[in-house]
């Protein structure tokens, strides 16, 4: 069973499911995974052998419960560390809360449990999540399973790390701007950020309310874009206490309704330019939906970088002002990477309550004009990211003559936080270092099911690739 940490959560729980290995097992498999691999990563946190003990009574006790199994019964997961799991630590990465333990599970976590999922343990991210690389003063920096030089993004970078490297089978993340798909595309996983609220997001800290309610929510992680949609289907369900968590039930959209569906797809907006392999991997997605049947002709809505000056408003300024609520004038604290994010953001003048006003209309109107382009494609693929994973601390580069900064190059996500709208990412190609490269498939609001089912189509022909950290492994066992 040398391989079978590598092998996609719905394979591992066939497994299970036929006996052919029980969680106990794959509880170990896993821990000696995290054992072998987490010192050169740094994703999970807090892991020693009290954590690894408490996995393994996990395991017996699923092992020994009575009543019907439920969908996730006895698979190894993760979870970022913004998101509760009652008796782990919830840091969000910073030395402010540095050793809160959560009292009690998210609701996301909550589901996961009901369904039999084994918690393996929380995950690194960059201090209050606002930054697309993994690093803190808290737990250090989250190092690429693909090249330890290089970030694995953020800021559900220690998430996707696990999911990449085979110590975790999956997990759940956060995304206000990026923070699921930029971390997925950075490391060659699949993710998806749902419409806010369809994945409710009740536990998660800090809480997504105000604009954060429209640009946030938990999204499901995975090797495979059909594990992605069994976390979704599992997680999806209204929460009474979440009052933007729809009554919206779950569909079933066949494969002959998605082949009807217009698909927009462009390889840049016209402002910022991409690298020429990143163009490479969204034509090379295009192809493959073609050749299945499906509808896709080039588009790119007009309204992206109005979409794009609201994000930074509510994200970035609202965004700053909401971290510097929760630092209470402790600056010294605070790590590097979010001390940048808070001078980014006093670059502009503090917003008012006239402009955040007109701000917040404005958000409607745009919305609405973009969901008046998409009546053409209800479905846009695109880009990820101008870049692919990036070395740490590197913030400018050099594309097709134009120099392109940090937040600029991470801007192709964050259109569709704007809109409150699904988007997933898919690994596709490869960069010239050999570093994964996705490519973005995003709907309308409420279409989640379009959008996993057109990425689990493009997921069927290029799949998953496991990382050098772990293929060595691998390559040396069948040696």
């Amino acid at each position: 069973m040398s391989d079978v940490t590598l092998l996609p959560a719905t394979e591992q729980l066939a497994l299970l499911r036929a006996e052919k290995i029980s969680p106990l097992e794959l509880a170990e498999e896993h821990i000696r995974e995290i054992n072998r691999l987490n010192p050169q990563l740094n994703a999970i946190l807090h892991f020693n052998d009290v954590q690894a003990e408490r996995i393994r009574a996990q395991a017996r006790a699923l092992m020994t419960a009575s009543g019907p199994r439920g969908p996730l019964y006895g698979l190894p997961m993760t979870i970022k560390s913004s998101i509760a799991v009652a008796g782990l630590h919830c840091e969000v990465g910073s030395l402010l809360r540095g050793g809160t333990v959560a009292e009690q599970d998210a609701v996301v976590v909550s589901r996961v449990r009901q369904a039999g999922a084994n918690i393996l343990a929380t995950t690194n991210c960059p201090e209050f999540l606002m930054a697309y690389e993994t690093d803190n003063r808290l737990h250090g920096q989250t190092r690429n399973p693909w090249n330890l030089e290089y970030s694995s993004g953020g800021s559900s970078g220690g998430e996707s790390a696990a999911i990449a490297s085979g110590m975790s089978a999956g997990g759940l993340g956060s995304d206000s701007g990026g923070s699921v798909r930029t971390p997925a595309h950075f490391t060659g996983i699949c993710s998806l950020k749902p419409t806010p609220g369809r994945i409710p997001a009740t536990g998660h800290e800090p809480p997504c309310v105000g604009p954060f309610s429209v640009l946030g929510a938990i999204g499901p992680m995975a090797r495979t874009m059909q594990d992605v949609r069994l976390l979704f289907e599992t997680l999806c369900d209204p929460d009474p206490t979440d009052p933007v968590s729809p009554p919206v039930a779950l569909r079933t959209i066949t494969r002959s309704e998605l082949k009807l569906i217009p698909i927009g797809y462009f390889e840049d907006d016209g402002l910022v330019p991409v690298t020429a392999e990143t163009r490479l991997a969204v034509q090379a997605a295009v192809r493959t939906l073609q050749q299945q049947g499906f509808a896709v002709r080039p588009f790119r809505p007009q309204v992206l970088e109005r979409m794009r000056q609201l994000w930074w408003k509510f994200f970035v300024r609202c965004g700053a002002m909401f971290v510097e609520s929760l630092v209470d004038g402790r600056h010294e604290q605070l790590s590097p990477v979010l001390l940048d994010f808070l001078a980014i953001a006093r670059r502009d003048p503090p917003l008012s309550g006239e402009e955040l006003l007109w701000a917040w209309a404005e958000l409607d109107q745009v919305r609405s004009q973009m969901l008046q382009e998409m009546q053409s494609f209800p479905v846009l693929l695109c880009p990820v990211c101008a870049v692919p994973a990036f070395r740490h601390g590197e913030r400018s580069w050099r594309i097709e003559g134009q120099q392109v900064e940090y937040l600029d190059a991470m801007r192709y996500t964050q259109w569709f936080n704007l809109l409150g709208a699904p988007a997933a990412v898919v690994p596709v190609g490869k960069s010239p270092e050999g570093l994964p490269i996705g490519v973005q498939v995003a709907g309308r609001p409420f279409e989640d099911e379009i959008v996993l089912g057109i990425a689990e189509a493009i997921d069927k022909e290029f799949g998953f690739i496991a990382p050098p950290v772990s293929a060595n492994r691998n390559q040396a066992q069948r040696g």
